[in-house]
This record gives C-alpha cells, sequence and structure tokens, in this order.
C-alpha cells in the first residue's frame, strides 16, 4: 500500500469536533470519527435533551442531514457547526409551548 492510501485512511479514522446548535443559541460540542455516520452524533444529541430524534431536523450549511451521511462524505471540517432545528408540522399553540420548552418531554 502507498503511503498516500495510508495516509488517506487514516484521516477517515481520524476524529473530529463539531458543534450542535441550537435555535436558542444553546450549544452541544462532540468528537466523533470521520466515518461515523451522523444518525449517531443525532441520537446522542436527542438523547441528551431528553427528546425523540423526530422532533430535529438537523442541517449542515443549510442543507438537511441524511443519518447515513458521514462528515467525511460532507467535507466537514474541525469545528464546523450543524444546525438542530425543531422540526415544524403546521404550528399552533401547542408547537409555541413545544419551541418554549425543547427540553421537556410533554411535547
Amino acid at each position: 500500500m502507498s503511503e498516500q492510501q495510508e495516509e488517506k485512511l487514516t484521516d477517515m479514522d481520524a476524529h473530529i469536533n463539531l458543534k450542535v446548535k441550537r435555535q436558542d443559541e444553546k450549544e452541544v460540542f462532540f468528537r466523533i470519527k470521520r466515518s461515523t455516520q451522523l444518525q449517531k452524533l443525532m441520537k446522542a444529541y436527542c438523547d441528551r435533551e431528553s427528546v425523540h430524534i423526530n422532533y430535529f431536523v438537523f442541517l449542515f450549511d443549510g442543507r438537511k442531514l441524511r443519518g447515513e451521511q458521514t462528515p467525511n462524505e460532507l467535507e466537514m471540517e474541525e469545528g464546523d457547526e450543524i444546525n438542530a432545528m425543531l422540526h415544524q408540522d403546521g404550528g399552533g399553540e401547542e408547537l409555541k409551548e413545544c419551541v418554549q420548552n425543547v427540553s421537556s418531554s410533554d411535547c
């Protein structure tokens, strides 16, 4: 195996620090392998916030993330930010209350 191929394999297993930022500016930091599917980060974030994973839509550079994508695939760099936005179907008073109490498991 060439030196360049070995370096590429090493880069794929390298870790990356990513920031997940909510609409209210709350930030959570994660360190994952560049080859790890982002679903693992998304689930860990939702577990930490005590909400179901379907309550959030995760965006990177304005595009919705899919769980099977990896930081390598998206060419993420150290310290990049993922936005966690509350998933909204419709609206109304119940949604407004949920946004105000996003860490509540009642919404």
